[in-house]
């Protein structure tokens, strides 16, 4: 027990520093990119939201129409 102890601090010990190592590699947008992804993914957020209202819409007066057409 005390064995498996120590061996996962000694794997601790070498993951942080491995860790460190790799995020000195990542390439970090800038803060312009940042700001454009943010924009770019709201601006199709919203465009998806209005083509869902738009499909919603028209199902639902179909389904309306047939249930009143049903209902005669």
């Amino acid at each position: 027990m005390v064995e498996k102890k120590a061996n996962i601090i000694k794997q601790t010990g070498k993951f942080i520093p491995e860790v460190r190592e790799e995020v000195r590699k990542v390439t970090w947008p800038s803060r312009r990119e940042t700001m454009m992804t943010t924009v770019f993914v709201f601006v199709l957020a919203v465009i998806a939201a209005i083509y869902f209202m738009f499909v919603d819409t028209i199902i639902h007066k179909l389904i309306n129409g047939i249930i009143d057409y049903a209902s005669r």
